[in-house]
């Protein structure tokens, strides 16, 4: 699963109630935990290996072809509201699809009892630049 995080202006100020505590620069680029990173690099390492595999085998077209739709298939998402946007296009692309962790089921917000229900307006304004703060704001 791919972590979300929001975009952050370096000339603005720290909002620390919406951001959390400012740990500097270093937090925002290590991860969260240090097998995690062990994890990414493991699974950037197969990844290279596998394009390496099909270039050989197919030609750099192929490769070339499958990062593009690769780019458009993440782009796409359902406007923020009830419904998440599931990526099922891009996850069958990458073939994660079939990977069923232990976030696909436990910790969900919407068991959460202090889940509040996305504001659509809101979320289309983020979205399109027109407003500032999260696009659903899901605990009190």
């Amino acid at each position: 699963m791919a972590s979300g995080g929001m975009k952050r202006e370096i000339s603005e100020t720290h909002d620390a109630l919406r951001f959390g505590i400012n740990a500097g620069v270093k937090a925002d680029l290590a991860p969260p935990h240090p097998l995690q990173s062990t994890i990414q690099s493991e699974a950037k390492f197969w990844a290279d290996k596998k394009k390496f595999g099909t270039e050989a085998i197919y030609g750099s077209a192929f490769n070339i072809r499958k990062d593009l739709d690769a780019q458009i298939l993440s782009r796409f998402q359902r406007p923020p509201g009830a419904l998440p946007s599931s990526m099922l296009g891009y996850e069958a692309l990458t073939g994660s699809l079939d990977d069923f962790g232990f976030e696909d089921y436990l910790n969900m917000p919407q068991d959460s009892d202090s889940f509040r229900q996305p504001d659509m307006h809101h979320g289309m304004e983020v979205r399109l630049g027109l407003s500032k703060g999260p696009i659903c704001p899901s605990f009190n």
